[in-house]
């Protein structure tokens, strides 16, 4: 009895997560989501932060 009860909730909430992931709302945060491994440029809010870490896309030259 319990079993079927917490497998209808899993499904019930299954259901729900899927709706939500593909609900026309959601597509345009999806969208910019998948382009991120894309972007060559990452956000800075702070000058001296961009420096201070290094940059990754410089080649090391020995």
């Amino acid at each position: 009895m319990v079993s079927g009860i917490i497998t209808a909730i899993l499904l019930v909430l299954f259901i729900a997560g899927w709706m939500w992931a593909w609900s026309p709302r959601r597509k345009r945060d999806f969208d910019a989501a998948a382009q991120l491994p894309l972007d060559d440029q990452e956000p800075v809010d702070d000058p001296a932060a961009a420096n201070a870490g290094g940059s990754r896309n410089k080649e090391h030259v020995p």
